[in-house]
């Protein structure tokens, strides 16, 4: 074996940690390794750095923001020292966005912070963290799945892309959304939902019935139709409805919650590209659309977010909206063919959505006039026409590593050891079927929203395998958690922050010479506060006659 390893390594680049995908945990991630001496390389198929942070989510989910540090936190930081410039208002007077960026004052009385940007932004600073660090980039590069990770034992040696390059290392970080190179290396995961009985949770697997956001058929003053001819079974079930049986209630399934583009938009005339009719367009495909709005739906615009220059963050929001509901599940083990058949699909899909909603009659007149008002943008996504070259992944493989995050460490019903960093979002899921009741209706399911109750630790052990799977691997994004627990912590700032937390453990298992699972937990912890990094959170105090005082002045 070690003579198989030693000629791999004679014609492999070779690193101390390498790096495979270039989302915003890869980019930290190789910022870490570099800023505590070690050669690394950031190696990937995007061409664009960033993943969905410089993809179109520009209006960051956050929940509480004192508990984002070190370099996530200085990301955020260079959105607010961007937006401090006049030359950063080309199509909008910085006083007439306001208070909207989020804008916050510094916890560490220097780094003030601005959380919603335009996606070029997020993209330059993500070009500038590497530029300024000097760590080489190797783009559109893809990982041979099939033999293009070589091991010794349970340590990876090297990995090979499509086009032959290879790359050996000492350390190796899985920053994509696919989780491609756990799943090549041997690594157990897992894709779908769990059964709530599977870790003991509450709002894992099937959730029929459960309608907690106004995603939904419910929300409606009638109910809806799945068939062509309403009322009647026999003329056929309408384009993007299942016919299948939901499944039993808290029972898992393989089944992924929905995607989609996060759309930047604008409605400045100089630099709106106006929405065309997509190749293959069918408005058959958005007949539930229009019987949605013949319900007395108003809500197209609701999540038309504001960012910069006349800008937005558009993401889905109604019952039949952008999120394309089950038409997603083969793409967490699809090769890389049929992903680009999926991502095609999603795109045709929204891009019909626009220009049915623009042009089609059965539209109301006004929502038809207001949408053409955007279109794309013509200073973003210049490579790819105004469209988003990053899809929304929300969930793709999760490893079932040494330790397995559930809801009930986020919602401190169990303790979690060895915090590496926090989250505090919603634990959210999106839709991940739409099905017919057996009363014969439309319905959508698996749309969850459940407070975590405050920010909650994300343990060590979820970044990484089980030993005698992979030494030397470390997994910030397709990390060890359920899917309900994944729902929140899949945010962009929490991804950045375990890929630091993640590049600091692989460094110091290089110098211990050790497993990633044997790093002495308090050098970790030890290393990851000197960076700026928070694992724990107290809530402030609350000044109990202060808070009365304030009550008793709103009802004066």
């Amino acid at each position: 074996m070690w003579v198989i390893v030693a000629a791999v390594r004679a014609r492999a680049a070779d690193y101390d940690v390498v790096v495979y995908g270039g989302t915003a945990a890869g980019v930290t991630a190789a910022m870490q390794a570099k800023a505590m001496g070690k050669s690394v390389i950031l190696v990937g198929p995007d061409k664009h750095l960033g993943g969905l942070t410089s993809g179109g989510l520009g209006w960051t989910d956050t929940g509480n923001k004192a508990v984002i540090g070190g370099l996530a936190r200085e990301f955020y930081h260079r959105v607010w020292r961007h937006y401090e410039g006049a030359d950063a208002w080309r199509w909008q007077k910085k006083s007439a966005y306001g208070n909207t960026g989020q804008g916050t004052p510094a916890i560490d009385g220097a780094q003030r912070t601005m959380w919603i940007f335009e996606p070029s932004v997020a993209e330059k600073i993500f070009e500038d963290f590497v530029r300024e660090n000097k760590i080489p980039v190797v783009r559109d590069e893809w990982l041979d799945r099939a033999k293009g990770v070589k091991k010794d034992g349970a340590r990876i040696a090297a990995i090979t892309m499509v086009s032959g390059k290879t790359y050996a290392g000492k350390m190796f970080i899985d920053a994509t959304y696919e989780g491609d190179l756990m799943a090549a290396a041997g690594v157990a995961y897992h894709v779908g939902r769990e059964a709530n009985a599977v870790y003991g949770e509450q709002h894992n697997g099937v959730q029929t019935g459960v309608l907690h956001h106004r995603h939904h058929f419910g929300y409606l003053k009638e109910k809806i139709s799945p068939y062509v001819v309403p009322g009647d079974s026999k003329s056929g079930v309408l384009p993007r409805v299942s016919a299948a049986d939901p499944g039993t209630f808290g029972e898992g399934d393989t089944k992924v919650q929905a995607y989609c583009y996060r759309m930047c938009l604008t409605d400045v005339p100089e630099n709106r590209i106006p929405f065309a009719k997509p190749a293959g367009y069918d408005p058959k495909q958005y007949e539930l659309l229009a019987r949605v709005y013949a319900a007395g739906w108003t809500e197209t615009f609701g999540k038309f977010d504001p960012i910069p220059n006349h800008k937005t963050d558009t993401n889905n929001h109604g019952p039949f909206s952008t999120d394309n509901i089950g038409m997603n599940y083969d793409y967490p083990e699809a090769s890389y063919e049929r992903r680009k058949q999926i991502l095609q699909e999603h795109e045709t899909y929204q891009k019909g959505w626009l220009y049915f909603i623009t042009t089609d009659p059965r539209v109301p007149a006004d929502v038809r006039a207001k949408m053409s008002t955007y279109g794309l943008p013509k200073d973003e996504f210049k490579d790819n026409g105004g469209w988003s070259h990053q899809i929304y992944v929300r969930e793709a493989r999760r490893m079932i590593g040494s330790y397995v995050m559930t809801e009930n460490e986020l919602r401190k019903k169990k303790p979690t050891p060895e915090s590496v960093g926090m989250g505090s979002y919603t634990i959210d899921s999106h839709n991940v079927q739409r099905y017919i009741t057996p009363e014969g209706f439309v319905q959508n399911e698996g749309d969850i929203g459940v407070s975590a109750g405050g920010p909650y630790e994300i343990a060590y052990g979820s970044l990484v395998p089980k030993k005698a799977q992979a030494e030397n691997l470390l997994v910030p994004v397709c990390l060890s958690s359920s899917h309900i627990a994944f729902g929140s912590i899949r945010m962009e700032p929490v991804f950045m922050i375990l890929g630091q937390s993640a590049a600091t453990a692989a460094v110091l298992a290089i110098d211990a010479q050790s497993a990633v699972q044997d790093v002495p937990y308090a050098r970790l912890r030890a290393r990851l506060l000197q960076d700026g990094q928070v694992l724990s959170y107290t809530a402030p105090a609350v000044d109990v006659g202060a808070e009365k005082k304030a009550k008793a002045k709103k009802t004066e």
